[in-house]
C-alpha cells in the first residue's frame, strides 16, 4: 500500500476516551478542537545514555522509562451531570462515571483511561483510518472563561503508544 499523499488537518480526527471496565464506559467529545498534541514519542520509549572516554563518544545506551505527554481541548457545553455522561465526569471518574474504572486495574490507586484519536483516511482514499492508541493515560483538566469556555485536558501516558 502506497502511502497517503492527502493532507490531513484537525477536521479529520476524533478522540474517544475509554475506561478500563470490561465494557468499557466512553466518551466522544462532538465539541474538541481537533488541537491534540502528543510529546516525546521515541522508538522505545526510553532514555538515551551516551557514554563517553575522555571528551569522546563510545557508545549509546536506552536507559529509563519515558513517559509521553499531550493535551486536548474542547468548548465547554456541560461540566458534570449525574445522569448523562461527560468528558470531565469520565476523566475524575465522579457523577454519572462515578463506577468508572482505572484502566490499571480496579484496585489501582491512580486512575487512568485510554485515548484514541482517530484520523480520518478511507474518505480521502487511504486503506484505512489512522489511529494513535494511548493506554493508561492519567489526566487532568483545566477550565477557562473566553468566548467560549474551554476545557484542556493534559495527559501523560503511562503505558504505550500504538500508531496505525
Amino acid at each position: 500500500m502506497a502511502a497517503s499523499t492527502v493532507v490531513k488537518n484537525f477536521t479529520d480526527g476524533t478522540i474517544l476516551v475509554a475506561d478500563g471496565t470490561g465494557t468499557p464506559l466512553t466518551h466522544t467529545d462532538n465539541f474538541t478542537q481537533g488541537n491534540l498534541t502528543i510529546n516525546g514519542l521515541s522508538q522505545t520509549l526510553n532514555e538515551i545514555a551516551k557514554y563517553e572516554c575522555r571528551g569522546s563518544f563510545k557508545s549509546a545506551r536506552h536507559t529509563n522509562r519515558t513517559y509521553p505527554t499531550g493535551s486536548f481541548s474542547l468548548m465547554m457545553t456541560d461540566v458534570s451531570d449525574g445522569t448523562d455522561s461527560t468528558l470531565i465526569d469520565l476523566l475524575l471518574a465522579q457523577n454519572s462515571r462515578s463506577a468508572a474504572v482505572s484502566t490499571l486495574g480496579a484496585n489501582a490507586e491512580v486512575y487512568a483511561v485510554d485515548i484514541t484519536l482517530t484520523i480520518e483516511g478511507t474518505d480521502h482514499g487511504d486503506s484505512a483510518d489512522h489511529t494513535f492508541v494511548m493506554t493508561d493515560c492519567v489526566c487532568t483538566v483545566d477550565v477557562a472563561e473566553g468566548d467560549p469556555n474551554v476545557i484542556t485536558v493534559n495527559f501523560e501516558v503511562l503505558g504505550t503508544v500504538t500508531m496505525t
